[in-house]
């Protein structure tokens, strides 16, 4: 870590928010990333470099992944984890800010504009989920039973952390022990499944196309074209649905594309802030 590097935890809202912060100086913009579904701030690690040159970045672990609170009295909607990230912007002094979210990262994104456009300058969506509705009553009614979060953990592990990746990458070249550990490591903390049964209890469901309509904020999609976790479709609908949107497509690329193409993805993400 260098000077200009701080890693931390922030009590906000009841829940311990992992974050790392890479200051430039304060005269310089900020970018706030956040991650997708079972992931952390590990997965911008090829992104974070790049940027750092010209803004100052904001990287979070949303609750209850990585390192960050996985209390089970914390309320895990989308709308309450969007506005706990805005409280700890702003106690880090951050008035306004860009917004990237990968996947489920992308509709936290979606939340925090359609609550406070004041704040967020423009989004960018990479592989953003999209039009997912709550679980389903019986799996809701199934995670108050109290071994369900023993029920998630086993499923998890039946499918493994190396097929998880090689379903979100496209060139499984890219698949190594430093990738693997990385995206395995949070998993190890057994807290962890009993936060994401609460998690899968709360999640209200994606913003739906009329609550979409209302974002006025400038917003960039970001899409691999063989994206099997959340394919090409949702993101041309919801760069349709959106009023102030773009979609970029790169090929011979999956879900994790900033882990692919971090160049071509900051070249984009940058011709788009400036």
């Amino acid at each position: 870590m260098n000077e200009s590097t701080y890693s931390g935890t922030l009590s906000i809202n009841g829940i311990d928010l992992y974050y790392e912060e890479y200051k430039n100086s304060p005269e310089k913009e900020a970018i706030v990333l956040l991650h997708g579904f079972l992931s952390s701030t590990f997965s911008f690690r090829r992104l974070i470099p790049l940027i750092t040159e010209k803004y100052n970045v904001i990287a979070v672990d949303l609750p209850p992944f990585g390192k960050s609170g996985k209390v089970t009295t914390f309320r895990y909607t989308y709308y309450n984890i969007g506005k706990t990230i805005i409280d700890l912007l702003q106690s880090l002094g951050y008035e306004e800010v860009f917004a990237a979210g990968h996947s489920m990262g992308g509709q936290i994104v979606l939340n925090m504009m359609a609550q406070r456009p004041d704040v967020i300058k423009k989004g960018i969506l990479i592989g953003s989920s999209g039009y997912l509705p709550r679980a389903n009553q019986t799996i809701i009614l199934a995670s108050y039973l109290p071994f369900f979060h023993h029920f998630l953990r086993t499923r998890l592990e039946k499918t493994g952390v190396k097929k998880n990746i090689e379903n979100v990458l496209f060139d499984h070249s890219l698949i190594d022990l430093e990738l693997l550990t990385g995206y395995e490591k949070p998993f190890l903390d057994p807290t962890i499944y009993k936060g994401m049964t609460k998690w899968l209890r709360d999640r209200e469901g994606d913003l739906v196309e009329a609550a979409l309509q209302t974002i006025e904020t400038p917003c960039l999609l970001i899409w691999g074209e063989d994206d099997k976790v959340v394919p090409l479709e949702i993101g041309e609908r919801l760069s349709k649905d959106i009023p102030n949107a773009e979609l970029i497509v790169f090929k011979n690329t999956g879900h994790l594309v900033q882990e692919e193409k971090p160049v071509e993805v900051w070249e984009a993400i940058q011709s788009f802030m400036e």
